[in-house]
């Protein structure tokens, strides 16, 4: 099993920054890939962005391409989402997610490809 927990969501200003974290812990595999999604009041889960552990390759979500960035630290067992220029439409619970099979080019946008879920972190955004 492994057991995922999010931090660093809360209320911001457009325009503004933050940074979530998502640490991983129990049973981690260096093939896992790591994912970021989202959901709003009212709407259906979406993906955000994703990332191979071993390889880094990343993909987002056209509507943050550019603001977002996905990273992650494999010593810490750690993934990261540094949000930027952020909109009141970002407003959400941001969810980690990890999938424990190999990342391949185009996977990994869909949340049934993923093994483990966080809680969640609400990030809010004011106009």
């Amino acid at each position: 099993q492994v057991q995922l927990v999010e931090s660093g969501g809360g209320l911001v200003q457009a325009g503004g920054s933050l940074r979530l974290s998502c640490a991983a812990s129990g049973r981690t595999f260096s093939n896992y890939v790591m994912g970021w999604f989202r959901q709003a009041p009212g709407k259906e889960r979406e993906f955000v962005a994703t990332i191979s552990r071993s390889g880094g390759g990343t993909s987002y979500a056209n509507s943050v391409k550019d603001r977002f960035t996905i990273s992650g630290d494999n010593a810490k067992n750690t993934v990261y989402l540094q949000m930027d220029a952020l909109k009141p439409g970002d407003t959400a619970a941001y969810y980690c997610a990890a999938r424990n099979r190999p990342y391949y080019s185009g996977c990994c946008l869909k949340d049934y490809e993923y093994d483990y879920w966080g809680q969640g972190t609400q990030v809010t955004v004011s106009s």
